[in-house]
């Protein structure tokens, strides 16, 4: 992982993800996506993280592809290269055990918005801005939609996608695309707020959780059913879950035991 363009920090079972390309906007580079790649099997891997939490640094959360890389490209295959590990990247942070927060202090565009999209929770400052502007360019954020259309409703994203105009933090909360909109001052402990809930539940169930949220989505009605039913069978003989019950029962804190 290269620790001048991606820092990764552990501390209270909550691992922070901080994109560190300020002088280019946190463009998604292919370094910067390696890193980033890098940074998410470490945490897939170390069952003692049990958030995580992506934030940048610089004037913009980030500005999508790195279009000056991106012309240098010569082949259609070495163009497909970059959206096919764009596409890996964004569904490893899907199917990362742990909740992903974005923590967006301002404008996050193009493939940007696409991470945004793509974890699992957002907040944002009040001025930072969403935008899908590739229409702008001659190039149509096609992959930044696929995202984007399943967390916004259709004419609202098609609007986005059309009109490539940003839209502000609080029309992004109307729209769902992020969760809450807050002053700048008090985006950090806002996330930290919320990791920290999360951290404090056991990390086995938000784990199952997580991966059954996503899986009946795309299931219908009696196939969801169906599968989560057995989803709750297989966590209810877990051992966190008898613990749970017996201490809500018994009025204590529970002492989960991740499994």
């Amino acid at each position: 992982m290269d620790s001048s363009i991606l820092l990764l920090e552990v501390a209270d079972q909550i691992a922070t993800i901080t994109l560190n390309r300020p002088e280019a906007r946190n463009a998604l580079s292919f370094a910067l996506m390696t890193a980033i790649e890098g940074a998410l099997a470490k945490i897939a891997a170390d069952p003692a993280i049990k958030v995580v939490v992506l934030a940048a640094n610089g004037p913009a959360f980030c500005a999508g592809h790195d279009l000056k890389e991106m012309r240098t490209l010569q082949s259609r295959e070495q163009v497909a290269s970059v959206f096919a590990q764009c596409a890996r990247m964004m569904t490893a942070i899907v199917r990362l055990p742990q909740p992903v927060i974005a923590k967006v202090h301002a404008m996050a565009t193009a493939a940007g918005c696409q991470i945004v999209a793509s974890c699992d929770l957002a907040y944002a400052a009040d001025g930072a801005k969403f935008a899908t502007p590739g229409v702008n360019i001659g190039l149509f954020c096609s992959t930044p939609m696929v995202a984007l259309s399943r967390v916004v409703g259709r004419k609202p994203a098609m609007e986005m996608l059309l009109s490539g105009h940003p839209v502000d933090a609080a029309t992004a909360q109307g729209w769902g695309l992020i969760n809450h909109a807050v002053a700048a001052a008090e985006l950090d402990a806002a996330v930290s707020d919320m990791a920290r809930l999360i951290a404090a539940k056991s990390g086995y169930t938000v784990k199952v959780g997580k991966e059954a949220f996503y899986r009946q989505l795309e299931m219908d009605l009696d196939q969801a059913y169906a599968y989560t039913a057995e989803v709750m069978t297989t966590n209810m003989m877990a051992e966190d879950a008898r613990e749970g019950i017996d201490a809500f029962m018994g009025k204590r804190p529970p002492v989960w035991r991740g499994c």
